[in-house]
């Protein structure tokens, strides 16, 4: 027997994943019903959360 309380996020992250995407199709169903054009923001690229020092010349 598996507790229901492990199986949640299994489920979860899937329609967690979905989300944005359906968000931008109900926007851009609305913005079309008003006659304007919905463009999806640019997203920025991940970034990459370790930054190493810079090493400094002291010669």
């Amino acid at each position: 027997m598996v507790c229901l309380a492990c199986l949640l996020p299994l489920f979860l992250v899937p329609i967690v994943n979905v989300l944005p995407l359906l968000f931008y199709f109900i926007l851009g169903k609305i913005y079309g019903l008003l006659g304007w054009e919905y463009r999806k923001p640019e997203r920025a690229p991940p970034a990459c959360p370790y930054k190493p020092q810079t090493q400094k010349d002291d010669q």
